[in-house]
C-alpha cells in the first residue's frame, strides 16, 4: 500500500501472509553459498510462493556474517567476536529458528555454541534486532541504524498468521521507516512478535505470481543476498 498517514511521510508498504499453523504452507531458508544471488532467483530455483530477503551478509565476499545453520548444517558462524557483541551498537541480538516440529519460534540468541550443540532446530538465522515480543515493543540502543529512515524487511507473526514485509525507501515516493517507527506500524497491522532482517537495498518481497512486489531501492535494482526467508508448499 502507497500512503502518507505513517508519521508524516510518504509510506510504500507490501506485506504477504499466511496462516500461522497451516498444514499446506512453511517457511523455509535457502541460502547461495559462498555467492551472492537475488532474493527472486533463490526464490525461484527453490520453487517458493513467496520470498523476502534474509539476514547480513558480508556485500564482497558474500556469505552471512552471523549464525546460520539449515538441516542440521552449519552454514556459517558469526564474524562479530563474542565480546563485541555484547558491545552498545550490537543489534543483531535475535534468532529466527524452525524447530524439529516446523513451528516457528523468534528468541533472543546467545551464541553460535548454543545451535551447534542443540538437536532441537531444523533450521536458525540469527538477525535482528528483535523489533516485537508477545505484542510489545521492545525497548532498541541508540544508533544510526535505528534511528534513520531505511528500507526494510521485517517477520512478524500473530496467533493466526506469519507476515513477510517490506518497507520501501530512499526515493522521492517512500521515505522508510526507523526501526522504532517500525515497531508502531508493525503493532498498528496486528503483529505480536517481529525481528528486523537485512534491510537498505537488500529489502525485496516477491512472489510467484507477479514477481518482485515491492520497489529494491538500489539504482541497479534488486540487490543479489547471501540467503533468504521463502514459504512453500508443505
Amino acid at each position: 500500500m502507497s500512503t502518507d498517514r505513517f508519521f508524516n511521510s510518504k509510506q510504500i508498504i507490501t506485506y504477504i501472509s499466511i496462516p500461522k499453523n497451516s498444514k499446506n504452507y512453511e517457511l523455509d531458508f535457502a541460502h547461495a553459498g559462498n555467492e551472492l544471488i537475488k532474493t527472486s532467483e533463490l526464490a525461484q530455483t527453490n520453487n517458493a510462493l513467496a520470498a523476502i530477503n534474509g539476514g547480513f551478509f558480508n556485500m564482497k565476499k558474500g556469505g552471512s556474517v552471523t549464525y546460520f545453520e539449515k538441516n542440521d548444517q552449519v552454514i556459517s558462524e558469526s564474524t562479530t567476536p563474542a565480546a563485541d557483541r555484547k558491545s552498545d551498537t550490537y543489534v543483531l541480538n535475535g534468532a529466527i529458528v524452525i524447530d524439529n516440529e516446523h513451528n516457528l519460534v523468534m528468541e533472543e540468541f546467545n551464541d553460535d555454541q548454543h545451535y551447534i550443540d542443540s538437536p532441537d532446530e531444523l533450521a536458525v538465522l540469527v538477525t535482528g534486532p528483535i523489533l516485537l515480543e508477545n505484542g510489545t515493543a521492545l525497548k532498541l540502543k541508540e544508533t544510526s541504524f535505528v534511528t534513520k529512515r531505511h528500507p526494510r524487511s521485517c517477520l512478524c507473526t500473530n496467533d493466526q498468521s506469519i507476515f513477510l514485509i517490506a518497507i520501501d525507501g530512499r526515493s522521492d515516493v517512500a521515505e522508510g521507516m526507523n526501526l522504532k517507527e517500525t515497531q508502531e506500524f508493525l503493532l498498528t497491522l496486528g503483529c505480536k512478535d517481529a525481528i528486523n532482517l537485512d534491510g537498505g537495498g537488500s529489502t525485496t518481497l516477491w512472489n510467484k505470481e507477479s514477481g518482485i512486489v515491492n520497489n529494491p531501492s538500489d539504482k541497479t535494482g534488486e540487490r543479489p543476498v547471501s540467503n533468504i526467508l521463502y514459504i512453500r508448499n508443505f
